[in-house]
């Protein structure tokens, strides 16, 4: 018999020059994903990236897997395809704040809705950085660059609450700067079975710096950061003292530790995910897992249907049959 080889992270990193910005959140997010593909047991033969574009779409070219570049916005749709026919590869998408959210949304939110057994990681910096530093669909109001120079009047997209209003199965949030978080919450997306959406704050040191400094900084995190658990009781702060209750018309508000609401990310009824996401400042910002649930994924569902018609013997076995299968008619008559 032949053993199996064990592979390291060095199995999963390509020759390729590593081509971004010093101090791009981007670097830690790779080196994270390159360590945990060997724990996860998989072929690097069944394993594919594909991304869109943009400065996180190079993605591809720096894992020693397969990969795809595909075109702005539309990583989820060429993923889809992928995963429809050939189920037994683990499929990743790999995106940014303005290829995903801008001409990629609609495709996005379908991924979503559908339960595609997806791994969707969305890289945010608040900022189009490929393109030079105008505002993306994540950039805060008022927000000044180059697309708006007098602070851009648009709401900014939630990717969270968007997520979940489109029915992903997995919705987290995590943060460049923080690795052991990041891995956490990147080793649960991977093992999910069906659609898993993970938000990652990164900074863009050229174009957006600073962007998610407020709360993702060493030293304000543990009170502007709420790290959710699941079955344990939204907490934070330096001395863990603080907590979210739930106040009137069913929102959340601060209070102390002492009754602190329990987070519960199996819940099948979004209402305290999407709360929890709503959540803006003064509130903690919160990181961890906001839901993860089981529901059977499409690509699963066709492969049965397909099983289901073999044994029924429904399939047209000639062009002729299937043409007049289904609705017919006949025109009779003549033409004057």
């Amino acid at each position: 018999m032949t053993s199996l080889l064990k592979l390291t992270k060095k199995d999963f990193t390509s020759d390729q020059e590593v081509r971004w910005c010093p101090g791009c959140g981007d670097f830690a997010i790779l080196a994270m994903v390159q360590k945990l593909m060997p724990e996860l047991n998989i072929p690097r033969e069944n394993i594919v990236f594909v991304s869109g574009i943009g400065c996180s779409s190079r993605f591809p070219y720096y894992m020693n897997t397969y990969g795809f570049h595909g075109i702005h916005g539309r990583a989820p749709a060429i993923a889809t395809g992928l995963k429809m026919a050939r189920p037994e590869l683990t499929v990743f998408v790999v995106t940014g704040d303005g290829d995903s959210l801008s001409i990629g949304g609609n495709h996005l939110i379908h991924a979503l809705r559908r339960n595609i057994d997806l791994k969707i990681l969305l890289f945010d910096n608040r900022i189009y950085g490929l393109t030079k530093g105008q505002a993306s669909p994540t950039s805060e109001l008022g927000k000044k660059t180059k697309s708006s120079p007098f602070g851009t009047v648009d709401r900014p997209f939630n990717p969270m609450t968007l997520a979940l209003g489109a029915g992903a199965t997995f919705v987290a949030r995590t943060v460049a700067s923080d690795t052991a978080h990041m891995t956490q919450i990147l080793r649960r997306a991977a093992l999910h079975k069906g659609a898993a959406f993970v938000e990652i704050w990164q900074n863009c040191p050229v174009f957006n710096d600073g962007a998610f400094d407020d709360w993702s900084e060493r030293d304000v995190r543990e009170e502007q950061l709420i790290k959710l658990e699941h079955e344990k009781p939204l907490v934070y702060g330096k001395a863990r003292d603080k907590g979210l209750l739930i106040g009137g018309g069913f929102s959340l508000e601060r209070g102390s530790a002492a009754g602190a609401l329990v987070h519960d990310e199996a819940r099948d009824n979004v209402a305290l995910a999407m709360a929890l996401a709503s959540l803006e400042p003064p509130y903690p910002q919160p990181v961890g897992v906001l839901r993860a649930v089981s529901r059977p994924t499409v690509d699963a569902l066709a492969r049965e249907q397909e099983l289901e018609l073999a044994a029924a013997s429904t399939k047209p076995a000639t062009l002729e049959s299937l043409l007049n299968s289904g609705d017919t008619w006949n025109v009779s008559g003549e033409i004057g």
